[in-house]
């Protein structure tokens, strides 16, 4: 029998003009540069110095930490504003005590993470355009972006969701509602912009395939269905990580009524676009996002609408949020000119990413190699010709809003590694101040934070009935330091034995329970 025009080889000759795409199933050879990528990134910003300077990047670590390190260890210490799977997969890192203390506890989940992203992005492209090449620009256009590296080398959770991402898309181009579900699952359990992607993507699939659609909406809504519940059953109110204490919405709101300028978007559709595209050009990069635009002819032509309006939700929900939910966004060249979740621009890189990856696919098979190349290093121009970090949005971010956290944590870190006798124990919210502990070296058993529910909240109300730690570490005018100040007199063997002022910043307090005597601790000032 005459053999069938797919079985013909593509490769006629040595001398042949048509070549070989990439072998069919899991790129091998991708896979290994890309893990090797990630393994130079993570090492590059561990040497630097640089895997916790967000403070939520501590803060995560630490929620991992103390749900198996503290004097109340337990389910209950998962939190209830931050979504839980991202603590859940650093928990394991967390438990090894140089991991924690360095970060790396944070950056292994991330980068295996950003790994699957980029090769699951591969699948979904060459499926969705049939051409192995698209899928090797959707991967490449995604991966090289160094604020993407950035952030899939810390502990944060764009990395995670953006995994999750990739696998929904993943499954409902290849019609897979397990797939699927699973991917909503994870974005639901890491991110809230997942919960506004779970009817979009179960109504496309269901379209498709009833049964897939079916599965999926039943394993997507167990994400939103346990959050509410865990909400509800710990602190009363089902939506206690909307409005509560410690949610975006009651942050933002706090710091209106204390006399802080609304923030650019709020209330306006319009404003709020303008500052979500500044924050996506400024962390995809402009060439992307116009390779991205040029790829929708491509598109067009290959009549593939689904994935780039399923990646067109992000910005959608970003925009929506900075209109009416508290989100806010500051990019450095819009008013007021500073730095703020800029990250939030990551939604626009998977978009132009595998928008642009199309390109490929409607070029003559001998041409394409070249093109994915000429993507790729167009994509990344901006930092080949300022390849300073201060043109990564993100790390500039980090630097810049860290620089008085940082001071401050190293000088109270290194008191009290030289000061502190195991078993002593130590009062503290559990906050930026727990990042003191965690370079100090000192286990959060031996601390009492925020955490520890009714004895916490006891300290601070009667401090000269509760309170039998050796140490205090406070900020100063938050309700511990104004709990130990007032009732100074009440507290005669407790002295602040350190102040820590660094410009920009509130000061750091140290108390100590001295054994014998008034004489305070040279160098210290006395109560105000």
């Amino acid at each position: 029998m005459p053999a069938s025009k797919s079985s013909k080889p593509l490769r006629t000759s040595k001398r042949g003009s048509r070549k070989s795409p990439p072998r069919e199933g899991l790129p091998w050879r991708l896979a290994l540069a890309l893990a090797a990528l990630s393994a130079l990134s993570v090492f590059y910003f561990w040497r630097a110095g640089n895997l916790l300077w967000f403070g939520d990047a501590t803060a995560h670590l630490n929620i991992a930490r103390r749900i198996f390190d503290g004097r109340n260890p337990g389910y209950e210490q998962i939190g209830t504003v931050w979504l839980p799977l991202p603590h859940l997969l650093m928990l394991p890192f967390a438990s090894i005590d140089a991991l924690w203390q360095s970060g790396l506890a944070g950056s292994l989940p991330n980068a295996l993470c950003w790994l699957g992203a980029a090769l699951l992005l591969y699948g979904a492209a060459k499926h969705v355009y049939q051409c192995a090449y698209a899928g090797l620009a959707a991967a490449l256009l995604f991966a090289l972006n160094p604020n993407m590296l950035y952030l899939q080398s810390i502990p944060m959770t764009e990395a995670i969701f953006a995994c999750s991402l990739a696998a929904t898309l993943f499954g409902t181009v290849r019609g897979s509602g397990p797939i699927t579900g699973l991917g909503l699952l994870a974005g639901t359990m890491t991110r809230y912009e997942g919960w506004f992607l779970i009817p979009f993507a179960t109504l496309y699939l269901f379209w498709r395939d009833r049964r897939a659609g079916f599965v999926a909406g039943v394993l997507a809504f167990i994400g939103p269905a346990y959050w509410l519940a865990h909400n509800w059953i710990f602190h009363g109110d089902p939506l206690d990580f909307y409005h509560g204490v410690g949610s975006a919405k009651w942050i933002y709101e706090q710091a209106v009524q204390n006399g802080l300028e609304r923030a650019p978007g709020d209330g306006d559709f319009l404003v709020a676009a303008k500052y979500y595209g500044m924050a996506g050009r400024l962390f995809a990069g402009l060439p992307i996002l116009l390779l991205g635009a040029l790829g929708l002819v491509a598109v067009a032509v290959k009549k593939a609408w689904w994935p780039v309006l399923f990646f067109a939700l992000g910005p959608v929900f970003y925009v929506w949020s900075m209109h009416g939910s508290g989100a806010t966004i500051f990019v450095p060249n819009l008013h007021p000119n500073s730095y703020y979740n800029t990250r939030y621009g990551m939604a626009m890189l998977p978009l132009a990413a595998f928008a642009a990856a199309a390109l490929p696919s409607i070029l003559p098979l001998g041409n394409r190699a070249a093109v994915v190349t000429v993507l790729a290093l167009v994509s990344i121009s901006p930092w080949i010709f300022f390849p300073k970090q201060d043109g990564w949005v993100v790390w500039k971010e980090s630097q810049v809003n860290s620089d008085s956290r940082r001071a401050w944590t190293r000088e109270a870190a290194g008191y009290l590694k030289d000061q502190y006798m195991p078993g002593t124990g130590i009062v503290a919210h559990f906050g930026d101040q727990t990042g003191i502990l965690q370079q100090a070296g000192i286990p959060l058993r031996q601390s009492v934070h925020d955490g520890d529910g009714l004895y916490f909240q006891a300290i601070q109300k009667r401090p000269e009935l509760f309170l039998w730690q050796e140490w205090v570490v406070a900020i100063a005018g938050d309700r511990l330091s104004t709990a130990m100040a007032h009732n100074a007199p009440k507290l005669p063997k407790y002295r602040r034995v350190k102040m820590v002022e660094v410009k920009g910043a509130p000061a750091i307090e140290i108390w100590r329970r001295e054994p014998h005597g008034n004489t305070l601790h040279e160098g210290s000032r006395s109560p105000q």
